[in-house]
């Protein structure tokens, strides 16, 4: 009987073990899956500021970026104006270029056509031209002097230039009445300062005076003789200019035609002389050859080198 009870007491006290192991890890398995839900967040929220990164770096790259220079100092330069037409251009005794001004970083170039016939111009397209409102760029009038000599009145207009070495869109109306559509750009500015000191700027009394000339250009045959006298009045200067040879008939400067006042000792010319210390560029024309021919040669006065001869 107590063997029996003893074997019965041992059987509950089992059972109460078992009953225990079962429900501690009943408990573990809710603790260990709460664990893991808490971990995945972790994982989610640690990447997601990796993956936002680049887009919160834009800005300050953006906001670090400097603004661009302008492409030209403010000043007034000569530069070259370059259409895709043979019928719309720069006037030919404006040799292809015409007057860019630059001021607050805004450019605009001053060009003289070829004739009267180009009433407008529009900064864009001709479609954009027709519209109510469209601003159109209304003609100056221009005088210009070509190589014989000969002068006259032509239209010319201040064009709004967007970039350097760039086309850019510029729509044309004429006499006819219709739009064409155009490409044209702006190059090569050279500053106006470039172009030397005038009479005014070196403030040469009236009077006469001598100055060394700077000569250049041809088959080397012939020169101007250096120093040459000079004639100031009123604030322009005049130059004789005297040949090597007694050859040349006529000169052309500044698109004004010289003849030749005498041939002895060589020929002789009065000159205009629009500045001093600058290359300026001349046409000879020689009867040396059979046939006569314009050569194109370079003078350089020299202020430093001028003396009073009066």
């Amino acid at each position: 009987m107590k063997k029996l009870f003893a074997l019965m007491l041992a059987v509950l006290l089992l059972a109460s073990v078992l009953t225990g192991c079962v429900q501690k890890t009943a408990e573990a398995e809710p603790a260990a899956s709460q664990t893991e839900g808490t971990e995945q967040p972790v994982e989610e929220t640690a990447e997601a500021p990796a993956e936002e990164t680049p887009a919160e770096e834009t800005p300050a790259e953006e906001e670090t970026e400097e603004p661009a220079e302008p492409a030209l100092p403010d000043g007034v330069y000569t530069a070259e104006f370059n259409t895709d037409s043979s019928m719309f251009h720069a006037n030919e005794a404006c040799d292809g270029k015409g007057t860019l001004t630059v001021k607050d970083g805004q450019m605009t170039i001053h060009v003289s056509l070829v004739s009267k016939t180009i009433l407008n111009l529009y900064p864009g397209l001709a479609e954009d031209a027709k519209t109510d409102g469209a601003e159109l760029l209304q003609p100056t009038t221009d005088t210009v002097t070509y190589s014989d000599g000969l002068s006259d009145e032509v239209y010319g207009f201040d064009i709004p230039v967007p970039a350097l070495d760039a086309e850019f869109d510029l729509a044309l109306i004429g006499k006819k009445g219709v739009w064409y559509d155009h490409k044209v750009s702006v190059s090569n500015p050279v500053p106006m300062e470039d172009a030397g000191k005038t009479v005014s700027d070196l403030g040469i009394a009236d009077g006469m005076y001598t100055a060394e000339v700077a000569f250049s250009g041809g088959s080397g045959k012939a020169h101007i003789a250096s120093p040459v006298t000079l004639t100031i009045a009123d604030g322009k200067a005049v130059a004789t200019v005297v040949w090597s040879s007694s050859k040349y008939d006529y000169m052309v400067v500044d698109g004004e035609r010289c003849d030749v006042l005498t041939t002895e000792p060589g020929s002789t010319f009065e000159i205009p002389v629009a500045a001093f210390d600058t290359d300026l560029t001349v046409i000879g024309d020689t009867t040396a050859m059979s046939t006569p021919h314009e050569i194109e040669y370079t003078l350089n006065f020299s202020s430093e080198s001028l003396t009073s001869a009066g």
